[in-house]
């Protein structure tokens, strides 16, 4: 199988509808199918929400809630494709019961629509690899125990687990992705690791040295395009990652080499850090901001994070724009030509 052919899916002639289609990894999934010849593309977007410029005539947007039932009903008419993006991340203003209604409610509303398309083909639902929480004994694949570590992580869990159930009981073609951390020229969420090489230290709590697996946002929205057609991926779920982890100091190391930084690697305890965090999630909680650090970050560098993606490769034939040194140096060079790094 020809990799040129699998990044140009057989989409033309469909109407498919993408939710979370402003957001980092959804505009850039929206532009593939508009650049797609004979894709009708449609989004959910709320009031709220920006959209670039370039997207705002290509897309036909509903505004509202992706879990505003009648919102749902309207943009999911005639759908071929549904793209389920949509996610609650780390929202300082948003309650527990936002990140259910966006995470399992609107899964709901959608799967079930979709079931009342006539000529429907593929839901492709996004989760996350949070949902395996901390890996005991990594690498872990698509089979690892579940272990949600925050609201995010459980909720995400609950909508992948409801949306399987409900595929194998009603019929519904469904692909899962799990995608691992997601890098990027425009990504914020890598910003903070990534200015510790500007700052040219960085503790290693516990002297543990984070393995990291991350894949580039192209990679990944060209995954959700492959998982929407490919006869394989069906009933499948997978996770989205690169070939191979890559560790904290590794990471730092080249980005210092890119800013002609020599980054210092202390060693701290962690348990001073964790009483930091819970105090700081505590009043970021009252004053409604997001916290500058939490448990699960501080967490997160105490623990090995990698995964075992050859199902991906093996069921897919997948292969990657971008490997962890090539994927770093771009993320990085978007950085700093934006003045962020």
């Amino acid at each position: 199988m020809e990799q040129g052919a699998e990044r140009s899916p057989p989409l033309s002639g469909s109407t498919v509808l993408v939710t979370g289609g402003t957001g980092f990894t959804g505009s850039n999934l929206v532009r593939k199918l508009v650049d797609t010849e004979g894709v009708e593309v449609r989004g959910i977007a709320r009031p709220s929400s920006e959209i670039d410029g370039d997207l705002a005539e290509a897309v036909a947007w509903y505004r509202g809630d992706v879990y505003d039932a009648d919102v749902v009903e309207e943009a999911m008419d005639g759908v071929n494709y549904v793209f389920h993006l949509a996610a609650c991340f780390r929202d300082p203003a948003a309650d527990d019961d936002e990140y259910r209604k966006v995470h399992v409610e609107s899964t709901k509303l959608l799967a079930e629509a979709a079931r009342q398309q006539p000529s429907f083909q593929r839901f492709v639902h996004t989760s996350t690899i949070g949902v395996h929480g901390h890996v005991e004994d990594p690498p872990a694949d698509e089979e690892a125990p579940y272990n949600p570590g925050d609201l995010y992580q459980k909720t995400k869990l609950e909508g992948e687990l409801w949306v399987r159930d409900f595929a194998e009981e009603r019929g519904l073609p469904l692909a899962v992705l799990r995608p691992a951390a997601i890098m990027g020229p425009s990504d914020r969420r890598l910003l903070k690791l990534f200015k510790f090489a500007k700052y040219g230290v960085f503790p290693l709590l516990d002297g543990h040295d984070t393995r990291y697996h991350l894949i580039h946002v192209e990679d990944l929205t060209d995954c959700m395009l492959l998982s929407a057609h490919h006869r394989d991926a069906l009933g499948e779920v997978f996770i989205c990652g690169n070939t191979e982890p890559s560790s904290v100091v590794d990471i730092l190391t080249q980005i210092g080499d890119m800013l002609g930084k020599k980054v210092r690697f202390i060693h701290l305890p962690s348990g001073p850090l964790f009483m930091l965090a819970d105090a700081t999630e505590w009043i970021s909680d009252r004053l409604g901001v997001e916290p500058i650090l939490y448990r699960r970050r501080v967490a997160f560098f105490t623990k090995d994070r990698a995964f075992d993606t050859r199902k991906l490769r093996d069921t897919l034939d997948f292969s990657y724009r971008y490997n962890n040194e090539t994927g770093i140096r771009d993320t990085a060079r978007g950085y700093m030509d934006r003045g962020w790094l």
